[in-house]
C-alpha cells in the first residue's frame, strides 16, 4: 500500500500516519462496523469518482442494519471524499469509507461505543490483476441470508471471505467461487458473478448476494447494448457450461472468468460480450462516454 497525505477522520484531515484508535476499539473486537470501495479515475477533466452517491447511499444502509447513526450527513461525506481526492492530489486511486464503533464500551451491545467514521485514499491498482482468472468453487457457502443482513457491506461478514481465499494459498487459483444455501452460483469473495449463454447474460438474483453498484452499472449497460441480461439462480452446472463469464467489482472491475474448479468455459479465451462490457466499463468510469457523466463526480469542479 502506497500512503497518501492525508485521512479524513471524524470531521478533520489529519497525517496518514496520526490515524489511529485504541485497541479497545469495538469493531476491532466484534466486527460491527461498515465499509464501502470506490474508485476515482484519471479523466481529461482531472479525477472523477465514480457513483460516489450510490456508495454513500449504500454506506448508510449498511450502518443502519447495524444500529449505527453517524454524526454527518451523506452530502457532507461526499464533499469530505471529493476534498480528500483534491488534498491528496492523486489522479487514481481507490477510496475506502469505513464506519466503526469506537472505543468506550465492551460486550455484544454496542450500545454507548461512539460512531466513528474514517474515509481514505491510495494508489491501487487492478485488483485482480490476471488477464482471465482460474476459480475454485469455496468449500464455504456465502454467509447464509437468515443468519445475518447478507446484502449490507458489513465489515464481519468478510471473515468468510478471508476463509475463502486462504484456501487458494499454495494453488495456481486466482480466485475463489461462493455457492449459497442451495448449491447455487452465488459471488466471489469481493465480486459479484455473470454468464453468458447463447448471448444472452445471467447473474445470481439478489438475496443472498452484495448488490453490487458495478453490478447494477454492468447491467444497465448490458441492456443499453441491446442485449437480453436476468436475473436467476444458477447452477454450477449451467456455470460450467457458460460460454463466457466475469467477475464485477470497484476492485475487480470488470475480470473474465477462464475456468471453474478447472473446468475451462467457452473456448478459454476472452469473449467478445465480455470484452465489448470490460472495454465500454473503462470508457464510462474514465469519462470517455458523455452519456454516462451522471455516475462521475469530478474533484476539480
Amino acid at each position: 500500500m502506497e500512503p497518501t497525505q492525508y485521512i479524513w477522520m471524524d470531521g478533520e484531515f489529519i497525517p496518514w500516519d496520526d490515524a489511529k484508535v485504541h485497541v479497545l476499539t469495538h469493531t476491532l473486537h466484534y466486527g460491527a462496523g461498515a465499509f464501502e470501495g470506490e474508485r476515482a479515475y484519471e479523466t481529461d477533466r482531472g479525477p472523477a469518482i465514480f457513483r460516489l452517491r450510490e456508495h454513500t447511499e449504500r454506506l448508510f444502509y449498511s450502518t443502519k442494519c447495524i444500529g449505527m447513526e453517524l454524526p454527518f450527513t451523506q452530502e457532507q461525506i461526499n464533499e469530505a471524499t471529493v476534498e480528500l481526492v483534491r488534498k491528496n492530489g492523486v489522479k487514481h486511486c481507490y477510496i475506502r469509507p469505513l464506519a466503526f464503533y469506537g472505543y468506550g464500551k465492551m460486550g455484544l451491545n454496542p450500545t454507548g461505543a461512539p460512531s466513528r467514521l474514517i474515509i481514505a485514499c491510495w494508489p491501487w491498482g487492478a485488483y485482480l490483476p490476471h488477464e482471465m482468472v482460474d476459480l475454485k468453487v469455496s468449500s464455504y457457502i456465502r454467509i447464509h441470508p437468515k443468519s445475518t443482513i447478507s446484502d449490507a457491506k458489513i465489515c464481519g461478514h468478510y471473515v468468510n471471505s478471508i476463509l475463502a481465499v486462504r484456501e487458494l494459498i499454495g494453488t495456481h487459483y486466482h480466485e475463489a467461487l461462493f455457492l449459497d444455501e442451495h448449491g447455487n452460483i452465488a459471488e466471489g469473495p469481493g465480486e459479484n458473478f455473470f454468464m453468458i449463454k447463447n448471448g444472452e447474460v445471467f447473474t445470481p438474483p439478489l438475496g443472498t448476494i452484495l448488490a453490487g453498484i458495478t453490478r447494477n452499472t454492468i447491467m444497465e449497460l448490458i441492456t443499453d447494448q441491446g442485449l437480453k441480461v436476468s436475473e436467476k439462480s444458477i447452477s454450477l452446472k449451467e456455470a460450467l457450461s457458460a460460454d463466457e463469464a466475469f467477475f464485477t467489482g470497484t476492485a475487480a472491475e470488470v475480470t473474465p472468468i477462464k475456468s471453474i474448479d478447472d473446468n475451462i468455459l467457452g473456448k478459454g479465451e476472452i469473449g467478445e460480450i465480455t470484452r465489448t462490457l470490460r472495454t465500454l466499463y473503462l470508457d464510462v468510469v474514465s469519462g470517455k462516454n458523455e452519456k454516462y457523466s451522471k455516475f462521475l463526480t469530478y474533484v476539480n469542479q
